[in-house]
């Protein structure tokens, strides 16, 4: 079980850069959760698709129906007051917010590719390609993954912006 962000799901059923590593983690752990607010976002950005005319009206209601379809009961409710929590410890929005905070409280990863989570909430957060190169078919909770899925520099065995321990003298 992971929690996904809506981009993760637009790039699972809308053809464009990330489609390809979304079916990879789709593969790799199908259980997707999400909370409500999924459908809102990714309403809009069904919006942006056509108004591009990256696709027509019956693509977008085909591709939201079929969405909605594949989550059911895997939408949760999520606290306002762990999101309202949140949003006071970072500089995200609390759409951005609900995400974590389901992650928060399903003790699971967020898969997102927002920068600005992956920053703020390093220890839920984890990008498409990092959950990729780490994760396993029986993907283990939040908690478990400390540093698991977090990058390492090469040949260090450190994660990425983690500072050596001070040498002894």
């Amino acid at each position: 079980m992971i929690v996904v962000d809506t981009n993760v799901i637009a790039y699972y059923w809308l053809r464009g850069e990330f489609t390809d590593a979304a079916h990879q983690i789709r593969l790799l752990d199908p259980d997707w959760h999400v909370p409500v607010l999924w459908r809102s976002e990714m309403r809009s950005i069904l919006a942006g698709h056509l108004r591009r005319g990256a696709i027509d009206e019956d693509l977008s209601r085909a591709c939201m129906a079929v969405a909605e379809g594949d989550l059911v009961g895997r939408e949760h409710h999520v606290s306002s007051e762990d999101v309202l929590r949140l949003v006071t410890r970072s500089n995200l929005s609390a759409y951005d917010c609900e995400f974590v905070a389901l992650a928060k409280a399903l003790g699971r990863p967020l898969v997102t590719e927002d920068r600005a989570i992956l920053k703020a909430f390093p220890d839920l957060a984890i990008s498409m390609k990092a959950f990729l190169g780490t994760a396993s078919p029986s993907t283990p909770t939040a908690q478990e993954t400390k540093g698991r899925y977090r990058r390492t520099k090469a040949g260090t065995g450190r994660r990425m912006g983690s500072r050596p321990a001070p040498r002894r003298r």
